[in-house]
Parts: C-alpha cells; structure tokens; sequence
C-alpha cells in the first residue's frame, strides 16, 4: 500500500485571476509543477522544472506569471517570469525568464500587483531579509524594508501604501508586527520584539484602511482582533478561550472566513465582518484540515469575493482544492485529471489524552492498523517544535498501519494549536521535558493494547531530534528509530544552519553564547554511548535547516560502537524529501527497517 499512497497526487491553490482562472501547484508527475485552471475546468502544464516549484502568481491586468523557484531543495528561492500566450518551450510549456536570480541567496515571493511584484530577500548581510518591490518594465528595484530581522511573511495593503510585516520576536514563537508605510517611508511598531505573542497573517480590509490578524497579544488562545489605521486602535473582533482562531477578509468587505482549530481538526465558517456574527459553516469533508500557514496555502478569496479557493485534506483523503460559492454556499473540489482511487480500509484517528511525568496531558492521535495489528507500534513525532500534528493527509502515516503497526501521533509540550502556554513549555532550558513526555507515552501503550517492547520513534526535522533523543535518554524504552533531517547536537546545529535560521532557532533553544552548557546537555550525541536501538536515517545533501553533517554525525559515531546504523543520503533534496521518486526509494527501506525490528 505504501507505494500507492506515495503515488496518490496533490494539488494545492496558489492564486486565482480576475477572469477565474487558477493557479494551481499539482504533482502529479512526482514533483510539483505549476498548472493554470481556466474558468471553464480545462488544465495547462505551466512548468517543468527539475525540482518542486515552491509558489506562483498571477501579474494583474498582463498574461504573466512569476514562479517562486529553488535548486536541490536549498530552499534559495528565485523568481521566473512566463508568459501564458508564450509556447515556444519544449512540449509548448511557456518559456521561464530569469527574473530576480542569485542563487547564493534565499528569495521568498511575496504578492504581485499590476507592473511590479514584491519579494523579500537575505542577499545584504545572509541574515537580515529585506522587503524589495521590483517595477517589472524598468527592472529597477526599491527597499521598502531594511531593518533587520528574521521577515516570515510581508502583507501589502489593496492600495499598495501601507505593508504589514511579521518579524521573528524576541521569545520562541513570537512574532513582531510592523507597519510600512511605502509613501512616507516611516516603520511603525504595531507589537514589541519582547512582547510573547504569537501572530498569523494579516488580511486587509478591502478599502485598506486597516486590518483582521489572527493574535494570542494578552491571552492563551489565538483570538481575531482588528487594527484601524487612522486611529492605531485594536478592537477584539472574535475570541474563543478554547479554540485558535484565523481569519480572512471577504473582498466585499462585509464577510469573513473563520477558521477554528480543535484538536488537529480545522474548520471554517462565514461570519460577518463588522460584528463576526455567525452566517453559516462551510461543508467541507468532515474531520479534516483547512490549510493552516506551514501546511499550505491560506484560503484565497476571489477578487469579487464571489468564491474562495480552500486547501484541505484530512487523515483519508489527499490535499486538494475547494471552491466555496459564497451566495450559495456549495462547496466544490476542483477536478484533478486523472485522479486515481483512493485504497479501501483508511480510517480517521482516535484522540487520546496521556498524562505525563508532571501531570500535563499530552494530546495524542491513534491511528490503529488496517486489517488488524501486530502488537507493534511507531510514535511518530512532528517537526517544528513549535509545529504542530494535525488530521491532515499523511501517506506515511498510514502506510505505517497498513503494516500491522499502530501509529501514535502526539502534540508534546512545545506544540501550537493547544495555547500558548502548552507551546511555551519547551522553551530552552524546558526542552528535556518534551523528551519527558515520549517516556510518558511509551508507558502509557500497554492501556491501547500495544507491545512497549516492540514501538519505535519516528520523525523529521525537530521530530529527528526527538527520535534521537527518545533512544538517548531513555534507552531502554525504545525498540528502533527513524530520524529524517534531524538535529542530532543542539550546539554545532545553531553553529552551522545558515545564518539567518541560527537567529531565529536560539531564541528557541537557547543562545550559544549563554546557554552552551545546557545545549551540550540536550544534545543526544553527547549521550550516544547509551543509545542502543538501530537506528535509520534519512537526509538531503542540500538542507539549509538542519545541515547534512548532523546526519553523518550521529551515524558514525554509532558506528564506531557498533550500534546498528544505515544513512540514505539525496543530492538532489533539502529538508526532507520533496520528490516522490526518492521518497518511493527511501520510505520502502525504512519501513523494511521497521518490519525486521519491530518484528514479534
């Protein structure tokens, strides 16, 4: 079954024209090119690129398209510019114009307006990222932002005066808020650096006089509070003490999309704009996931406001993109060509709560065999820390059940969409205490019917980290692991991620300058003569997060002491594997891996 759900395509919506046509990143030659989806349903292959494109947008009132583009997944985005009438390329695809080109640095798209696109980029110093807008006749370029900081996303109002940017804060998670204005070139703060608040994108108000943000400023939960620009006043538009909430403005000016996050499940709902008053919920596939950001796309709405495009997936069913009619209501998935049938027998996870050393619960997913299991189990860790699991498509996953394991997914102390007092309890001198809760989980298997002798760790990115620290720190509790693009020492990760992630990662972990003693001491490969479960790692020779060498460390240090080890390394990938050819290479091994180690 693995190899049919590493093959089942996914779409996901980029942007959407006045004429209603779709830009749409779809992969279903194995990696994700950018299509166009014409109003009447008909598809064109845009790209072709040897690696996964990364975003695209419409250029208004032209036929052009810029793409957001990397190499070997380095994540060093550069832009392309095509024209839609242009089939001089091979197979009739359009022609990709080098647009903003410098592969030595990191180039994120930011919008694109009639004549001009926005960008940010690290190319002054490799650390800072500035915000440039780039006249697209005249090439010339102009900084609109240049004062430092880690920028995660820039949000540029209707009438093109005024640019809302989050910055990375001071404290892990948080997020600073500042306010461009292009004309009178002034940055004002709207959040301080020091201030413990984490916050979405913003979504503007049609006529741009101020803004909606999703926001946890003075409270535990994600609440939608609302910026007016004349007055430099926030009000509470909607605020619910048990869920996080997002928002996005109808272009009409009276609507609003409302997202609600309960328990890995993402909902939305129409409300009214001037009151939040309820209107209606959208019928989307039940207990799954509209796109959350880091997962996918927002949800886009329509210049008009007539129609929003929603990417959403859930534990059953792959992602792909709705149409919601908001006059009617009636929601839509967009035909995807040539879609293949999904296998008998998937099924939606149980939740669970697992109490832990302290006496926190532990939010926890079960997702139990197919066709009846084994005894074994994968406690399967996600990356982050401060990400989170939620009931979205994960092809591994329940590939995994497929095999006869059950699969444990939990959201440890650290993770978001559980308020910010459960994300913040990993901070830096915290972070063992994470660890603290896998202990807590593998005691807690025998209650579901599992073998604790037969359970193994798996994760990526930080969940890498986790897994090596899970068969570190407590030896004797796990049976094998799988890390994939994991950090395996605290200390020489933050000493050679690239510069601009070091910034942003120490106010996580902790700062290498005071807190060095307490990095060493988390680090699994300060522990690794106690590790003993085999272990199987993954990597991309190319990741400009967690680099390669954290991979090669840890595995040839338990070489040494002749701890099982085997290490898949890919050129051409980054962090993780983006391409369905290498995951169909490297995801069948590990699970070979699992099956002679977790075997009764």
């Amino acid at each position: 079954m693995l190899t049919t759900l590493l093959s089942l395509p996914t779409v996901i919506a980029f942007d959407v024209d006045s004429t209603g046509s779709l830009l749409l990143g779809y992969d279903g030659s194995g990696i994700r090119q950018i299509h166009q989806v014409t109003a009447d349903g008909s598809w064109r292959a845009l790209t072709a690129l040897d690696d996964p494109a990364r975003s695209a947008r419409f250029v208004p009132e032209s036929r052009q398209v810029v793409v957001e583009h990397d190499s070997g997944g380095d994540e060093r985005g550069q832009l392309s510019l095509l024209d839609l009438d242009d089939t001089s390329g091979p197979d009739e695809l359009p022609v990709l114009s080098p647009l903003v080109l410098d592969p030595a640095h990191f180039h994120h798209l930011v919008d694109a307006r009639p004549g001009r696109i926005f960008y940010t980029t690290n190319r002054r110093n490799e650390v800072d990222f500035d915000l440039i807008v780039l006249d697209l006749a005249s090439g010339d370029e102009t900084v609109l932002y240049d004062g430092g900081g880690y920028l995660s996303s820039a949000h540029v109002s209707p009438d093109e005066r005024l640019v809302a940017i989050a910055l990375a804060g001071g404290p892990g998670n948080s997020v600073q808020l500042l306010l461009v204005d292009v004309i009178a070139r002034t940055v004002t703060e709207l959040t301080s650096y020091d201030e413990p608040t984490y916050q979405e994108a913003p979504s503007w108000l049609p006529d741009s006089s101020g803004f909606v943000i999703s926001t946890d400023q003075g409270r535990d939960r994600l609440a939608l509070r609302r910026y007016e620009v004349g007055t430099a006043t926030w009000t509470d538009l909607l605020v619910d003490d048990k869920h996080d909430l997002s928002g996005w403005v109808c272009p009409d000016g009276e609507h609003l999309l409302v997202g609600t996050t309960d328990d890995g499940v993402v909902t939305l709902a129409l409300h009214r704009l001037a009151d939040a008053a309820f209107v209606a919920d959208l019928d989307l596939p039940a207990n799954g996931c509209a796109a959350r950001q880091h997962i996918a796309p927002d949800p886009l709405w329509s210049s008009d406001g007539g129609y929003a495009l929603i990417n959403h997936s859930s534990p059953i069913s792959p992602l792909a993109v709705f149409r919601y009619t908001r006059e009617t209501g009636a929601v839509a998935a967009v035909r995807i060509p040539d879609s293949p049938a999904l296998p008998e027998g998937l099924t939606h996870p149980e939740s669970h709560r697992v109490t832990s050393f302290d006496g926190e619960q532990v939010p926890v997913f079960v997702y139990r065999p197919i066709g009846g299991g084994n005894g074994s189990a994968v406690v399967w860790v996600h990356g982050g820390p401060e990400m989170m699991a939620l009931r979205n498509w994960n092809p591994v996953a329940t590939a995994l059940t497929a095999e006869g394991h059950t699969v444990i997914v939990p959201n440890v102390r650290g993770s978001a969409t559980y308020g910010k007092r459960w994300y913040s309890l990993d901070d830096k001198e915290l972070r063992l205490d994470s660890v603290k809760d896998l202990a807590a989980i593998h005691d807690w298997l025998p209650s579901i019917d599992v073998d604790p002798g037969r359970t193994a760790l798996w994760g990526g990115s930080y969940g890498g980290y986790m897994v090596l620290a899970g068969l570190a720190f407590q030896p004797e509790r796990w049976a094998a692991g799988v890390d994939i693009v994991g950090i395996a020492s605290l200390v020489t990760f933050l000493e050679n991620t690239s510069a601009y992630r070091r910034v942003a990662r120490e106010r996580e972990y902790g700062v290498l300058a005071e807190d060095r003693e307490f990095l060493e001491a988390a680090s699994p490969l300060n522990r690794v003569d106690d590790i003993r479960a085999p272990l199987f790692v993954i990597h991309g020779a190319n990741d400009p997060r967690v680099p390669l060498s954290e991979a090669e460390q840890i595995v040839e240090a338990l070489t040494k002491r002749d701890v099982p080890c085997q290490l898949l390394v890919y050129p051409d990938e980054g962090h993780g594997l983006a391409k369905r050819g290498n995951r169909l290479d490297a995801y069948p091994r590990a699970f070979a891996f699992l099956r002679e180690q977790l075997s009764s």
